[in-house]
């Protein structure tokens, strides 16, 4: 059984994602991942390091907290 807050984290990094216009290929690529391993944290199947974390969170100017399901607001 999956996690909840990990299928909502990824539903929330894909959605960014797509608002962004990239690929999954183009996310793997800037967090030194496969495209297969990217698609597994967008499904919510698996965590994530923390210094992953902060690039994504660096990336779309969002705070961990939202990535982390910890709060609904993007930013400060």
């Amino acid at each position: 059984m999956k996690n909840k807050q990990l299928i909502i984290f990824g539903e929330r990094l894909k959605e960014l994602r797509l608002s962004a216009k990239q690929t999954q290929r183009t996310m793997g690529g800037l967090l030194n991942c496969t495209t297969s391993n990217y698609q597994k944290i967008e499904y919510g199947e698996i965590n994530i390091p923390v210094t992953s974390l902060i690039i994504l969170a660096d990336y779309f100017d969002v705070t961990t907290d939202y990535l982390l399901v910890r709060s609904d607001e993007r930013t400060h």
